[in-house]
């Protein structure tokens, strides 16, 4: 009898094969690992499984609301432990295990699952719960001819140091055509860990955005330079677009130019759009760390977070009319999606057109590039969508 993928038959028949006879149970595990993916996602749950000696294994994950930490269960006479957690179709989870062991704590990568993420920090396993696939217009596709990465460093006068930045141009770029412009926040690590040339590529190259010229930009003080910071906002109005102006032929309308940005780079996207109204035509904002107070001034996310709490409380005390339109996304499991959900009828009483989209995801690169579609093409769409919507 093999064991079953249901942690329930799971556990019933291990306890059952591993009292009986402990050479068995050894090689019955083996083979309910060979004839299994893990994490087990079997609707509406996910069963998390770790084999290896220790004093107790736990789940760590990043779903905001609920216990970051949950221990996996032992199975009785085996080396096989289990956790199953209730998942919502087309969620996707990142987590490490971490492992007691000779009075130890370690977190590591889950051993029996292949598919991790990686960060700044390091790195992640990724649990899917099923529904959720991977976009195809995430992976390289052979047939999308690949534009090209140009460096560029900027002197800045307002930030009193070079400004670095990596210019994508696309493949069929040509100087007697204009383009729009996209300025992207962080742009190294969204290159890096968000995929964005392989992206950019394959939606232009099916037509759901036009060819664009973009600026890939990085902060050398990020905390600093992205919390509603002058000096930042102006070396992008007053320094790098017209540079870029000069350099490249961009169309020189508003709503042919955007700010985009994660996180405290959303907030620098949005800050400079305020300090500037009308000069960005559209404004692509995820998971911004948009941190207010609605009594008084304190908060509790240290002196770092002063700045963007003063910006956002005036931006809600008097909500102003800054761009044409704007794309809001957040994950449903990451802290920040009350803060952008407040943000949304807020930027709407304006006028702005806005469209907010939720994932069943959190605060990380992979659930930001799953959203470049859905945002891309709404602010930019390309000859496809113009003929077909």
């Amino acid at each position: 009898m093999t064991l079953s993928g249901r942690y329930k038959a799971l556990e019933r028949l291990a306890i059952r094969r591993f009292e009986e006879s402990r050479p068995k149970d050894h090689a019955a595990v083996d083979r309910f690992l060979r004839e299994n993916r893990f994490p087990i996602a079997e609707e509406p749950s996910v069963t998390f499984v770790y084999r290896g000696e220790a004093q107790a294994v736990n789940l760590k994950h990043w779903i905001y609301a609920l216990p970051s930490m949950q221990p996996l269960t032992r199975i009785p006479g085996t080396d096989l432990w289990y956790l199953t957690v209730d998942l919502p179709p087309g969620s996707r989870v990142e987590y490490k295990f971490e492992v007691v062991h000779g009075g130890q704590r370690g977190l590591i990568i889950d051993p029996l699952n292949p598919h991790q993420s990686h960060d700044p920090y390091g790195s992640n396993s990724v649990a899917h719960s099923g529904g959720y696939v991977r976009p195809d217009w995430t992976l390289k596709d052979s047939s999308a001819r690949e534009g090209r990465l140009e460096p560029l460093v900027l002197k800045s006068k307002h930030l009193g140091r070079p400004a670095a930045s990596t210019i994508y141009l696309p493949a069929r770029f040509r100087r007697t055509r204009r383009y729009p412009l996209l300025i992207i926040h962080d742009g190294s690590d969204f290159l890096r860990y968000g995929g964005l040339q392989v992206v950019l590529d394959n939606l232009i190259y099916r037509l759901e955005i036009p060819d664009m010229i973009v600026a890939f930009t990085d902060p050398v003080d990020r905390l600093k330079e992205y919390a509603h910071c002058d000096a930042h906002a102006r070396y992008l109005t007053e320094e790098l677009v017209p540079h870029l102006s000069s350099v490249y032929p961009l169309r020189p309308n508003p709503a042919d130019r955007a700010l985009m940005g994660a996180s405290f780079g959303a907030v620098a996207s949005l800050s400079a759009a305020w300090r500037s109204p009308g000069f960005y035509g559209r404004l692509l904002l995820l998971s911004g760390s948009f941190a207010f107070t609605d009594i008084g001034r304190n908060h509790q996310r240290g002196p770092m977070f002063d700045p963007v709490v003063e910006f956002v409380n005036a931006f809600r005390a008097d909500p102003q009319f800054i761009s044409e339109r704007v794309f809001v996304g957040c994950g449903v499991y990451e802290p920040l999606i009350y803060e952008n959900r407040t943000m949304v009828p807020l930027l709407q009483s304006t006028g702005m057109d806005v469209r907010f989209v939720e994932a069943r995801d959190g605060h990380n690169w992979e659930n930001w590039r799953d959203r470049m579609r859905d945002g891309l093409s709404w602010l930019f769409p390309g000859p496809l969508l113009l003929v077909y919507e």
